[in-house]
């Protein structure tokens, strides 16, 4: 496992931060117990912080006619909705939750070119709000296959999370399961199907970024 390099600058902050409370701690709290309490309550924020920004080591699947999950964590939308940004038609929507606990790195699902990109500035609503995907910052990515079908998904930002980070541009050549951004602290992530793509995941099931495959195209 390694540090991704978007955590770098979130750490290096998180740690002088807590460097100086335990410093003031130190010097003018008399109580042992309380400072050791902000001890451990430091360890434990650092910690979770780094676990935030970890980027495991893992074996990435390539299925040229599979979706693989763009991200890790629950599925909580699967459903048939009208694309109304770029698709301009009724698509199968599959939507994955990230906690604060799950890795954070997204991921392409299928290989192919970059055939649309555009970045919304938007609101903070917790990610599962129905409205969220409409109106919080987002990323919009549509990958053309070699068959000519378009997938699209989309970077949403959650109530905590306040970037999101992206590395493609149209006209790009991408491959499926390689890294195509991160979001920070919370969020979620919808893939937008053909209405005769397969459906290989449940609601409530749990995914692994670059791993899992959510669906089949015919």
């Amino acid at each position: 496992m390694t540090i991704h390099r978007e955590g770098f600058a979130t750490i290096l902050i998180a740690s002088l931060f807590l460097i100086a409370v335990n410093f003031l701690a130190d010097r003018y709290i008399g109580s042992t117990i309380l400072k050791n309490i902000i001890v451990i309550l430091s360890l434990v924020f650092f910690i979770i912080v780094i676990q935030f920004f970890r980027s495991p080591n893992r074996k990435l699947t390539y299925d040229p006619r599979g979706i693989v999950a763009p991200a890790d964590g629950k599925v909580v939308v699967i459903e048939k909705v009208f694309e109304k940004e770029f698709l301009k038609c009724e698509c199968i929507q599959v939507s994955i939750f990230m906690s604060p606990l799950n890795v954070h790195v997204n991921r392409n699902p299928i290989s192919g070119i970059v055939k649309y990109f555009k970045y919304h500035p938007g609101k903070y609503l917790v990610a599962w709000h129905p409205k969220s995907s409409e109106l919080n910052e987002r990323t919009t990515t549509v990958i053309q296959t070699d068959k000519g079908e378009n997938i699209l998904f989309r970077q949403i930002a959650g109530a905590l999370a306040r970037r999101i980070c992206y590395y493609v541009k149209e006209g790009q050549k991408v491959k499926q399961a390689q890294e195509m951004g991160f979001i920070k602290f919370g969020s979620r992530v919808d893939v937008f199907l053909p209405l005769d793509a397969t459906i290989n995941v449940k609601i409530g099931e749990k995914t692994s970024g670059g791993q899992s495959v959510i669906a089949r195209l015919k």
